[in-house]
């Protein structure tokens, strides 16, 4: 199986919203409503089904977003005020856009999805193309820690249940940066596969692509409740502009 961008999104498409049910946007809907302002429009790399961006535009913001997977968006237009989303399919490396936003954002690792460097830096590089001359690009995504590796590998229960259970096996590959996963589905009905290659970075190398596209930090937090970012910090949202 040849990975693409649009593999991950197809293949999750019709559990996404159950999974991560327990994700709660509001913080997320909050900062960026405040971080938007009147200044225009918004872009979000990697839309998905719309967890973050219906309740956004839902708050009166001009949300426009970016997927490759048709599956993916086809949750999003189901549902209600999904078709507020001013949707575009494409690799979001790319910004496949016409325009500048106020605000682009990339949410819950999905920055990650981007599995070469080479493809993080494109990223930035025409992130910073579509941005308003005061706008913002907010990226969210997870601290690494390789300590969960065990000799390069991890396997794991995420739950079980009494009608399904759901495993994890992960192997990482320390040089080029890079995970491949396979959440697996066994039940009564039978065994699926979900799998999931990402690429992650730690927020210095963040900080580095962002200089070499013209951006430079603004601000770090440790989520979007805007808690302080610590050495402690499992995950950041780190904002860049001009």
């Amino acid at each position: 199986m040849e990975w693409r961008p649009e593999s991950y999104g197809n293949r999750f498409a019709d559990r996404y919203d159950e999974l991560f049910a327990e994700l709660d946007p509001a913080d997320a809907v909050e900062k960026l409503a405040v971080l938007a302002g009147e200044r225009g429009a918004v872009l979000e790399l990697g839309v998905g089904t719309g967890r973050i961006a219906v309740p956004l535009a839902a708050r009166g913001v001009e949300v426009h977003g970016i997927d490759a997977s048709e599956a993916m968006v086809a949750r999003l237009l189901e549902k209600p005020g999904g078709s507020r989303i001013t949707v575009t399919i494409g690799d979001f490396a790319d910004v496949p856009v016409e325009g500048r936003y106020a605000v682009v954002f990339v949410a819950f690792n999905t920055f990650f999805a981007l599995t070469t460097q080479e493809d993080q830096v494109r990223c930035f590089e025409n992130v910073a193309a579509h941005l308003a001359d005061d706008g913002v690009f907010a990226l969210e995504a997870f601290v690494p820690d390789v300590s969960r590796f065990d000799r390069r590998q991890r396997v794991g229960a995420i739950t079980v249940e009494l009608d399904e259970v759901q495993l994890e096996a992960t192997s990482y590959d320390p040089i080029a940066q890079r995970s491949t996963s396979q959440r697996i589905f066994v039940s009564s009905a039978g065994v699926e596969l979900a799998p999931v290659v990402i690429r992650f970075a730690w927020p210095a190398e963040l900080d580095l692509m962002a200089r070499l596209a013209g951006l430079r930090l603004r601000e770090r937090w440790g989520g979007w409740d805007s808690r302080p970012f610590t050495p402690d910090s499992e995950q950041h949202v780190s904002l860049y502009g001009r």
